[in-house]
C-alpha cells in the first residue's frame, strides 16, 4: 500500500488519514438499543444509541450510564476507552481482532464476558454514511461486557464464532 493511500488497514502504516470510521448499521440494529455512545462522530447519519457523546464532549472522561455501544477510536487510545467499559460492565464494544496484543490480553482476555469473532471483514461506513470501497483491512470483533451483552451477541451469533470467557 503506498504511503498516500489508507483505509481501514491504515493502521498499519505509520500515519492514518482519518479516526472516524462507522459501524456498518445493521451491526447497531441487530445488537438492540444502547443507552449511550461515548466516542460518537459529531455528524453522523444515524444514531448509535439514546445518548451520544462527541469529541467536544471528551466522552472519555464524562460518566457513563446504562448500556453502552463503543466504537473506539482505533489507536493508542483504544485501550483507555475499554479500560473504561471494563470497568462500567454493561456494554459492547468494537475494534480489530488482535488477539496478541497486551491491550487485548489487559482488557478483552482478562475482563470481557464474551467475544464474537466476525466472519470476513467488515466495511464499514464515512462519516456522510456511504459504505467504504475497501474492506477493514483487518478482521474485527464485538467485546461483551456484562450479562445482557453476552445474550445479545448469542442472537448474532450467526455473524461468526462467539466465544464466552
Amino acid at each position: 500500500m503506498s504511503a498516500r493511500v489508507k483505509g481501514m488497514g491504515g493502521h498499519q502504516s505509520a500515519k492514518m488519514m482519518k479516526d472516524e470510521w462507522l459501524t456498518p448499521p445493521n451491526i447497531i440494529k441487530d445488537l438492540g438499543e444502547f443507552d449511550l455512545d461515548p466516542c460518537s462522530p459529531i455528524h453522523r447519519p444515524w444514531d448509535t444509541a439514546k445518548q451520544h457523546y462527541n469529541i467536544l464532549d471528551d466522552g472519555l472522561n464524562k460518566d457513563w450510564f446504562g448500556r453502552v455501544w463503543l466504537n473506539p477510536p482505533y489507536g493508542k487510545e483504544a485501550v483507555k476507552w475499554l479500560d473504561k467499559l471494563s470497568i462500567h460492565n454493561n456494554g459492547i464494544a468494537l475494534i480489530f481482532a488482535r488477539t496478541e496484543t497486551e491491550m487485548f490480553f489487559s482488557q478483552v482476555w482478562e475482563k470481557a464476558d464474551a467475544v464474537l469473532f466476525f466472519k470476513g471483514r467488515l466495511y464499514f461506513h464515512h462519516v456522510n454514511g456511504e459504505r467504504a470501497r475497501a474492506n477493514a483491512g483487518a478482521p474485527s470483533v464485538l467485546i461483551a461486557y456484562g450479562k445482557e451483552n453476552v445474550e445479545a451477541l448469542e442472537r448474532v451469533s450467526e455473524w461468526g464464532k462467539l466465544v464466552k470467557l
